[in-house]
């Protein structure tokens, strides 16, 4: 079956988009983005040896914002550099050569190169392509997802990873002294040293339209949380008092969503952010996020230490693998 890519309809668009990429009204970024405001997220130095104004720094942000952004994570710029270098050859690869890599029809995973991902209301389409592939831990790698080409591929990839893992394990420790928890509790809460991280590579190629289309429409991250690479080009927006702002990129910071499993595992105390991407008229944006999962059987609910009769747990207890399939299909959780 011949799916249609967002990349070659960007290649034959050149003053209009077809009907299914344009948003609804109250949708549509150039009616609902508020003009020359740009929120300051959060910004948190994570090389600050006064670890008690970083852990209230990250608690205060994921409490009160659900995103914000690290510098001197210790990811050094050239493997980050380079993790964008291959992700960005990828996509430029003739057409015939990514879908070698295509999401198999009717799979379960994510895991593959494709374009459409959640059901969405109304038949509508975003413009982005994307690439799927879990990079930790080892057993749950499935290199047949992962690109031959550019060959540095995958040693990039494994840098990477080797340097996200001290990043993952810091913030998971500032989140779980935030609610009072012993360091180690959140991250077991979600799977502990079987937990899943899978990279997507969102291509949202340049769009004649960007004040109609979204890349990517709005929702809340499935994971734990979410550590995003992003290009140089803006794009990323996120919903503040029923109201939708651009949010600037500091260079060479990680942005960090908080997700639904955060919020749940907290009883609601985290709030997982609200957020879209939006397209350029000229320029191709690309980001890297790398979802923090729990095992697809693995049962999230709100902590047991955080529950008591005056706070009663506000989330459902439920497999991640079923909490994933009632979101992406719209259905109540």
């Amino acid at each position: 079956m011949e799916v249609e890519r967002v990349q070659n309809i960007a290649n034959l668009s050149k003053e209009t988009i077809p009907e299914e990429f344009i948003r609804t009204t109250n949708e549509q970024p150039g009616l609902t983005t508020v003009q020359g405001t740009v929120l300051e997220v959060p910004v948190i130095d994570l090389s600050d040896r006064d670890e008690n104004k970083v852990l209230q720094a990250v608690t205060d942000a994921s409490r009160n914002w659900g995103m914000f952004q690290v510098v001197n994570h210790g990811i050094p710029d050239e493997i980050i550099r380079k993790l964008q270098e291959v992700g960005k050859a990828f996509f430029e690869l003739p057409q015939e050569e990514k879908e070698v890599y295509a999401k198999p029809h009717g799979s379960q995973s994510l895991e593959g190169y494709g374009t459409k991902l959640q059901k969405e209301v109304e038949g509508k389409k975003a413009w982005v392509d994307h690439l799927f592939h879990k990079i930790w831990p080892p057993p749950e790698i499935n290199y047949q997802f992962w690109p031959k080409t550019p060959p540095s591929y995958r040693e990039a990839n494994e840098e990477y990873t080797k340097h996200i893992h001290g990043v993952a394990d810091k913030l998971f420790k500032y989140l779980s002294l935030g609610l009072g928890l012993e360091g180690n509790e959140m991250k077991e809460a979600v799977g502990g040293e079987k937990l899943i991280y899978l990279l997507k590579i969102n291509y949202y190629p340049p769009c004649p339209r960007p004040d109609l289309a979204l890349g990517v429409p709005a929702h809340t991250d499935m994971s734990s949380f979410t550590i995003l690479v992003p290009n140089e080009v803006q794009g990323l927006q996120a919903c503040r008092d029923d109201r939708w702002y651009d949010v600037k990129y500091i260079p060479n910071a990680l942005i960090i969503h908080i997700g639904d499993q955060v919020e749940i595992v907290s009883n609601g105390k985290y709030k997982s952010v609200l957020h879209r991407s939006i397209v350029n008229k000229e320029q191709t944006r690309i980001s890297w996020p790398v979802f923090m999962e729990p095992p697809p059987d693995l049962e999230v609910g709100p902590h047991p230490k955080l529950i008591n009769e005056a706070n009663p747990p506000r989330f459902k207890t439920k497999k991640y693998s079923e909490y994933c399939y009632c979101k992406l299909n719209k259905i109540p959780q």
